[in-house]
């Protein structure tokens, strides 16, 4: 019995209800096995009176032959049909051995039922989840400690030679010295570019050719957290540390990611290799092709997303690397992206908003706001040159509204709060809130953090902000060829930036802000607020799941116009839509405007 209780109470929906609710509901429970490829509920099957949780294992549900959903433990599957006593529409089936809790109608046994509010399986199935089954995803979700290689240490006195002669002995491509207290590394790169070109000898003591500093992982960092680490540093090695810290292993990048998953440490290698802007362009397109590898081995989205981000960071620092004319002697700057890139969840067509920060270093540059301006002309000038798309509505570095010293935007921040009946405040607002430094961290957070600090001194404007974010409701659905918008209006596109993914990225903001943190991605700042009571966790969940479905379907678009050479487009074309798709989209629409709902009334409520 306690078993049944304490599993039940780690998932929901049952997390919500009461010890007594959950102890009844433990009372219920019968035990079955079912073994793979066994069909558990059958498609058109009537009269179904039992929901099931799995315990261990996983099913798929299917849609007429199709899978459209995998589930996993913790998962609850019949629950559609007891609940409506309608007839089994989808079909569910063991992946594997899979052991399920069986259960009758909780809504009949536990003593406050409203707490139960079950997610609809198969209605928002992500492309991630249904190839999770196997493939780069799940091997890139292990941990990274199963991928780590034996560790090779070496004295910093030992010799180029010996310290080479050990590595080949043993196959290993690095080897470790400790260097008073700093941690050092050898890889073959160092003997590639400094012992091959003759600028270290090969009797001469290996300290002499260790980079430094070593980046280090935790043993129980997933695999992809780790493989997006060292694309992001342009590194090939990676040292893993136990739970003290202490060095247990490492990994190379040829031994945790296949070779359709390389390709991304290519470019950001050939970024940092680059001695020109016009060297720059050139390794600054081959992120497109990039893109479509990913994708074809079926990467997510949202981890391409992260791929893509870091990359175009390192090209854009790459050029105030290279551009003199973005150095200004006396002024410190700090080089900001917002925006999708700046949460880290671009679509593959995504263009660069960036912004900028600055502080005289001399005093007497405190009013030449000349000279920043046309440093940032130079660098969106460069960025445009590079391969990458500025803001076409002109949310870039090299206009006056993005470009300002220290003290200048503190003033509009604080003009924006005090007058949050302007629309157009709200929207610089959410650029603020949606920035992320460049280089010179410090500086660069002040836009986000001051703004959070005054935010949460005035609730005038977090209702305000709020009430705008709750302004842009998705589509009603479909009728034949047309998207029905919330006000009957037909069109014949769907622009699902605009209709699916703003919606959920501007709540998540608001609500960040009232939060008092907007750091970090859209599904980030939705966790907080399930953590800050203001969405439950099915809300919290509904909207990450319609928030991925959205942004695979779009990056799915742009990939296929990548692959035709065409630009990548947002809006997709409703008859070219299966009808499976069709109500995936309508009910992740349906389920967002419901939340919408729901925070809108209890706003105005709190304003009665």
């Amino acid at each position: 019995m306690k078993e049944f209780v304490d599993f039940l109470g780690s998932h929901s929906p049952y997390n919500q209800l009461a010890i007594e609710d959950l102890e009844l509901l433990a009372g219920t429970v019968e035990v079955e096995f079912f073994p793979q490829g066994h069909e558990i509920i059958k498609y058109g099957a009537k009269g179904i009176d039992h929901i099931f949780i799995i315990r261990t294992g996983s099913v798929e549900v299917s849609d007429r032959g199709r899978v459209v959903d995998v589930l996993a433990s913790g998962d609850t599957f019949g629950h559609v049909a007891v609940l409506s006593g309608l007839p089994a529409a989808m079909s569910v089936a063991a992946a594997e051995d899979t052991l399920c809790y069986r259960l009758p109608d909780p809504g009949g046994v536990v003593r406050d039922p409203t707490k139960l509010q079950f997610a609809h399986y198969s209605t928002l199935a992500a492309r991630h989840r249904l190839i999770a089954a196997g493939g780069v995803t799940s091997r890139m979700d292990k941990q990274t400690s199963s991928y780590m290689k034996e560790l090779l240490w070496c004295s910093p006195d030992h010799t180029v030679r010996e310290v080479a002669e050990n590595m080949t002995a043993g196959g290993f491509r690095s080897v470790l010295m400790w260097m008073g207290n700093a941690l050092g590394i050898i890889t073959d790169d160092d003997f590639r570019s400094k012992v091959a070109t003759g600028k270290v000898a090969l009797d001469a003591p290996a300290h002499l050719i260790a980079s430094t500093p070593v980046y280090t992982m935790p043993a129980e960092s997933t695999m992809w957290n780790t493989y997006l680490r060292m694309v992001r540093q342009g590194i090939h090695h990676m040292v893993i540390t136990g739970s003290n810290g202490t060095p247990v292993g490492v990994v190379n990048v040829l031994d945790m990611a296949a070779a359709d998953v390389k390709h991304p440490l290519v470019v950001r290698s050939a970024i940092a290799a680059a001695s020109s802007l016009k060297e720059l362009k050139e390794a600054a397109a081959l992120l497109r092709p990039t893109i479509v590898e990913l994708w074809d081995a079926d990467v997510s989205s949202m981890q391409i997303s992260a791929v893509v981000a870091a990359v175009v960071d390192s090209i854009l620092l790459r050029i105030l690397d290279l551009e003199d004319k973005t150095q200004l002697p006396g002024v410190e700057q700090s080089w900001l992206v917002t925006g999708s890139m700046a949460r880290s969840e671009p679509l593959p067509g995504s263009d660069v908003d960036t912004a900028v920060v600055w502080r005289p270093a001399i005093p007497r540059l405190a009013s030449d706001t000349a000279s920043p301006m046309a440093a940032s002309r130079v660098f969106v000038q460069d960025l445009e040159s590079s391969g990458l798309q500025p803001c076409p509505e002109g949310a870039n570095a090299s206009s006056p509204l993005f470009n300002k010293s220290l003290v200048d935007w503190e003033r509009s921040i604080d003009n924006w709060i005090s007058r949050p009946d302007v629309p157009k405040y709200l929207v610089l607002a959410a650029v603020a809130a949606d920035s992320r430094a460049l280089n010179k961290p410090a500086l660069g957070a002040f836009m986000k953090t001051y703004l959070v600090e005054r935010a949460g001194e005035n609730d005038r404007f977090l209702r305000s902000m709020i009430r705008s974010a709750l302004s842009e409701r998705p589509p009603v659905g479909f009728v034949r060829n047309r998207v029905i918008e919330r006000l009957g209006d037909g069109k014949r596109s769907l622009n699902l930036k605009e209709s699916g993914l703003r919606p959920i990225t501007s709540l998540a903001r608001a609500l960040g802000l009232r939060a008092g943190d907007v750091g970090g991605s859209t599904f980030q700042r939705l966790e907080r607020a399930e953590a800050a009571g203001m969405l439950t966790r099915n809300e919290m969940e509904t909207l990450k799941s319609a928030f991925t479905l959205y942004h695979s379907l779009v990056t799915d678009q742009q990939v296929a116009a990548l692959r035709r050479g065409s630009s990548p487009q947002l809006s997709i074309t409703p008859e070219r839509l299966d009808p499976l798709t069709r109500r995936h989209l309508r009910d992740g629409f349906r389920e967002t405007a419901i939340i919408q709902e729901r925070i809108a009334n209890e706003l105005a409520a709190q304003q009665r």
